[in-house]
């Protein structure tokens, strides 16, 4: 059993190595690839303005020397749940995120989807 476990080991340290140089992860395909097929463009759309707007309110406040619990202060947002909306494990309302915006100099925007993409 000790042989077996060791040799199945190294073809699995082997496959992964190679997996590695292909520029592939464990599973065989790149996160990209994997994302694309698990989710749908509009899927992917909603998760990558989820994750922009969680690191502009932790950045915007981190510029401005401001605590996660000093923003709880200034906005009336508990500072768990700026922890949360921060770490993107949260989905907020959009009250709770205006209001934590609005300390921050910050708002939303609403524009045309055309003109975001040609911005990219």
């Amino acid at each position: 059993m000790d042989k077996e476990y060791k040799k199945a080991l190294e073809q699995a340290k082997a496959n992964l190595a190679d997996a590695k140089a292909r520029g592939k992860d464990a599973m065989g395909v790149t996160w990209g690839e994997l994302r694309h097929k698990l989710f749908t463009p509009e899927e992917i759309a909603a998760s990558d303005l989820r994750v922009a707007m969680m690191i502009e309110i932790a950045k915007a406040r981190k510029e401005r020397g401001i605590s996660q619990k000093k923003l709880e202060e200034m906005s009336g947002v508990k500072q768990p749940i700026i922890a949360r909306m921060e770490k993107g494990s949260t989905s907020p309302q959009l009250d709770t995120i205006l209001k934590v915006l609005a300390p921050l100099g910050k708002t939303l925007y609403i524009g045309d989807l055309d003109q975001h993409e040609q911005v990219k």
